[in-house]
């Protein structure tokens, strides 16, 4: 690694530390589709993490020289670029300082999670797109030592993940190995039949490394979590929340306009409630709905159904609220992984489009779906939401940098968009009374986390005005029980809901302060455009909102509202 990077400008900067990234991490040229051929796995030990943490050192001290040498500062793109890499690499740093890496179980996104799910990004079409596969699946086994070793300086140094993630992890893995077939032997049956042996070696050695890990979580880990408490504190909080938001928050303030978006949602679906069935609460309405609303019976047959949808989408969206292009208008539904977070989630496209952005829906063993609470939800994964954001990143790649469009974004940012995607189809008037009670749900869900991820994370108090246990402290056992009260989804994932909030404080309240940021940063525009006498186009301010590339929240709410 030499000591400088040879660049003139923060874009240069970002795509040469992308590029550099991508040669110290594989998992980084998969995702991105930079390393064709790629057979590494990924090395989640220190000394990796430690390497990581250098790079990014040496990214902000070449960003100071950059900075030196423009007095007048950078031109707009380029200031964009530049405040991006300080608030992202600034923050990181100071969570690798405080030991978070060291800390990296929990029931969704882990190194445990991604060392699988990298094979669901490779090609799979040729022979030797499996050649590489099957390599890269021979050394599973090293990224699951590599990780091994991050764990034991964790116990060193008394920093471990509480054992309710270590629990959940143990579960999990255990369902990657039930049946006749491991995950790993199912995924590699699909190769070539010339291959088959070489797959069905690699798939046998993963399966055991998978095994072996279970124990290690289960016989020694575990034991040394006890004591690990689940809330992670204000301190360890408010780091994690600026990871995730790109932005500081008053975390009293945001607990507070949680609990009154609860409330507002609360009424919407109690008056919606009775629409759809006479004197029925909202849950009780949507349960109504589970057994007596649209539905789609099968596995593939709600895969197609959920295709044609986006497929819709885009056809209705396209020049008409959004200018969408033609490498955007792909996108594919997909059935997630067995041993998979409860909740749907979207992966995004290479950056050359070799590999489209997925949807992707776990099915939890279930056969039939009802319609209500799937289509917001794939208004948020798919289209208008995650995929034409990301995709669109993916087409503007080359006028911003591949850091602005890739690495570089914070959940805030781009759940806030998919929120507000969500939001942009009720009031284009896209939502049935079924599916507006889904859409409600899930905004109920967000407004719910917002309020318990902060109650339980800093113990706060519950309002005095709550049908549930008012005055008491927050704990795990009442944030699930609250969520059950005023949601129609089931106990299996409300509790790995409460499971995740748990593992990645922060996280959860991004989509409810994302979403804000994107509708007042839309409104001042508006306001804006029309203190001048002019006419607001939201076509038109939705694509310059999307081609800004990544920002924190703060800087993001600013940029919108001069767009």
């Amino acid at each position: 690694m030499s000591n400088h990077f040879s660049v003139s400008t923060p874009r240069q900067l970002a795509d040469a530390f992308v590029h550099e990234l991508a040669e110290l991490e594989p998992s980084v040229a998969t995702m991105l589709g930079l390393k064709p051929g790629d057979d590494r796995m990924p090395d989640y030990s220190p000394a990796k993490s430690t390497a990581r943490a250098e790079l990014g050192a040496k990214v902000l001290a070449d960003l100071d020289v950059l900075q030196a040498a423009s007095p007048e500062g950078f031109e707009e793109v380029e200031a964009r670029c530049a405040a991006l890499l300080r608030n992202r690499i600034g923050v990181e740093l100071e969570a690798h300082e405080a030991g978070e890496n060291l800390r990296v179980l929990r029931n969704i996104g882990s190194p445990v999670h991604a060392a699988r799910s990298l094979f669901l990004l490779m090609p799979q079409t040729t022979e030797e797109d499996w050649t590489v596969i099957a390599r890269r699946l021979a050394k599973f086994g090293d990224s699951y030592a590599s990780l091994q070793k991050t764990l034991d300086e964790g116990r060193r140094r008394s920093i471990t993940s509480a054992p309710l993630q270590v629990e959940t992890v143990i579960e999990q893995l255990g369902e990657w190995l039930q049946g006749e077939q491991s995950w790993f032997n199912q995924f590699a049956a699909k190769g070539p039949e010339a291959l088959q042996a070489e797959l069905a070696a690699a798939a046998d050695g993963a399966a055991e490394a998978v095994a072996q890990m279970r124990r290690y979580l289960k016989e020694e880990y575990l034991p040394d979590a006890q004591g690990t408490p689940d809330a992670a504190g204000r301190e360890r909080y408010l780091l994690s929340t600026r990871r995730f938001m790109g932005a500081s928050i008053d975390p009293e303030e945001v607990y507070a306009w949680g609990w009154q978006e609860f409330t507002r949602i609360d009424a919407e679906m109690r008056e919606l409630a009775e629409q759809i069935r006479p004197g029925a609460t909202p849950v009780e309405a949507m349960a109504w709905l589970d057994e007596h609303g649209r539905r789609v019976e099968g596995v593939e047959e709600v895969r197609d159904w959920l295709q044609n949808m986006m497929d819709n989408a885009i056809a209705e969206l396209d020049g008409t609220h959004f200018d969408i292009a033609e490498p955007i208008k792909e996108v594919e539904a997909m059935i997630a992984p067995s041993g998979s977070a409860a909740a749907p989630y979207y992966t995004r496209p290479s950056v050359d489009f070799s590999r489209p952005g997925r949807t992707w829906l776990p099915t939890l063993g279930r056969t039939v779906f009802p319609i209500y609470d799937l289509v917001s939800t794939w208004y948020h994964e798919g289209v208008p939401g995650h995929h034409l954001q990301f995709a669109q990143w993916a087409h503007v790649s080359g006028e911003l940098s591949i850091y602005q469009t890739t690495l570089g974004s914070s959940s805030g940012m781009t759940e806030g968009w998919a929120l507000y995607a969500e939001r942009l189809m009720d009031e284009l008037g896209y939502l049935d009374p079924e599916e507006r009670m889904g859409y409600l749900d899930a905004q109920m869900m967000r407004a719910i986390r917002v309020v318990i991820d902060i109650g339980m994370h800093l113990e706060l108090r519950i309002p005095e005005d709550s049908p549930l246990a008012a005055g008491q402290t927050w704990t795990p056992e009442l944030a699930g029980d609250f969520f059950a009260m005023h949601s129609g989804r089931p106990k299996d994932f409300i509790d790995s809901e409460i499971v995740r909030y748990l593992g990645w404080p922060g996280q959860a309240i991004s989509y409810k302060l994302g979403e804000r940021a994107w509708l007042n940063g839309r409104e001042a525009a508006r306001a804006a455009y029309e203190s001048r006498g002019e006419d607001f186009d939201l076509k038109a301010w939705h694509m310059k909102a999307l081609s800004l590339g990544a920002l924190g929240l703060d800087d993001l709410e600013e940029a919108l509202a001069e767009l």
